[in-house]
């Protein structure tokens, strides 16, 4: 099967504030874009607007066409899924029929399907099997992104020279991508570092204090580490952007979703308020990765504490308590 590597048309599958930096950002590459919303209404109005409500302030660029019609905008030499972690499976399947075989497709989101404990690779193995997929992920803001500041990310995909190619391809003034054939790497380190922010936005809600906060994320790398190491990820690319990288930027600002989620709770507002109609993609992580960690036999108790917060066995406090109560051992 021939794949691309030469991308001249490059589909956008998901219009959020990501999608529409993303979008920008392969227009700024020199490619002609199409920008894809499942609301028709919406992306008419994008179209004359030229500015995205999802991410205010931020004009689109001039290569890049909105659409609504899904078959015309998986005609494209690259294809970039930027819907929610739990939606891949629904809009891969969707696409089946429509994208021509080898097309590579990039999946931008960054979590685990919660009905089979799959990385969004697998998803797609399972539902579009004659097409390569890539994973993007990495510290990057869309508002940073969109409005050109400086970025770096991983682009990953199992046969290396592909993902080098796409990682040429993307590149733009401003937005630099480094390859890597980790596939399982990448996405365990956007997966988990979701779900170890909001628990550092517990903790800054709660008022714990910085020093909590640093041990938080110090420790919280060292449970991701674990997991991914259970899964023969390299440990260069979980020191790297896409695993530590990402993991300082998501547990330290309120521009990350998952940390304004846990700062909610840490606030005293139920998950269902903390949500406030926002995706937070760990709020539904937590429940597979505490999982999966489990059934691996990896020592994951941030990770756990989350999930049991989330799901409301228990309250804050008390989770802050167990963990200080765990036995004394060796950093490891």
């Amino acid at each position: 099967m021939r794949r691309k590597v030469e991308f001249r048309t490059v589909s956008v599958l998901g219009a959020g504030a990501w999608g529409t930096a993303l979008a920008n950002v392969a227009a700024r590459a020199g490619h002609e874009v199409r920008l894809w919303g499942r609301d028709a209404s919406a992306m008419a109005a994008l179209a004359r607007t030229r500015e995205n409500p999802h991410l205010p302030g931020v004009i689109l660029d001039a290569a890049v066409t909105p659409q609504s019609d899904l078959a015309r905008a998986a005609n494209a030499d690259l294809l970039l899924a930027v819907v929610p972690a739990q939606a891949t499976r629904e809009l891969a399947t969707r696409l089946q029929g429509l994208v021509a075989p080898g097309t590579p497709i990039v999946l931008c989101s960054k979590g685990i399907e919660r009905d089979t404990g799959l990385f969004m690779s697998e998803v797609l193995a399972q539902t579009l099997p004659d097409n390569p997929a890539a994973v993007l992920s990495g510290p990057s803001f869309a508002a940073d992104v969109s409005r050109g500041l400086p970025t770096a990310v991983t682009l990953a995909a199992e046969d290396e020279a592909l993902a080098k190619a796409i990682a040429g391809a993307l590149s733009a003034p401003s937005f630099r991508l480094y390859h890597s054939s980790d596939v399982i790497g990448a996405e365990i380190g956007g997966a988990a570092k979701n779900v170890l922010a909001i628990a550092c936005g517990i903790a800054a809600g709660r008022g714990l204090g910085a020093s909590a906060g640093a041990a938080l994320v110090a420790r919280g790398f060292a449970e991701l580490s674990r997991f991914g190491r259970s899964y023969g990820a390299r440990p260069d690319t979980l020191m790297g952007l896409s695993g530590l990288g990402d993991l300082v930027l998501t547990c330290s600002s309120t521009q990350s979703r998952n940390f304004s989620f846990g700062h909610a709770i840490g606030r005293g507002e139920t998950p269902e308020q903390a949500m406030q109609g926002k995706l937070a993609e760990g709020a539904f992580t937590a429940t597979v990765l505490a999982k999966l960690a489990k059934a691996r036999g990896v020592d994951m108790p941030i990770a756990q504490s989350v999930e049991a917060i989330v799901a409301g066995r228990i309250g804050v406090d008390a989770a802050v308590e167990a963990l200080l109560a765990r036995p004394s051992k060796a950093e490891a």
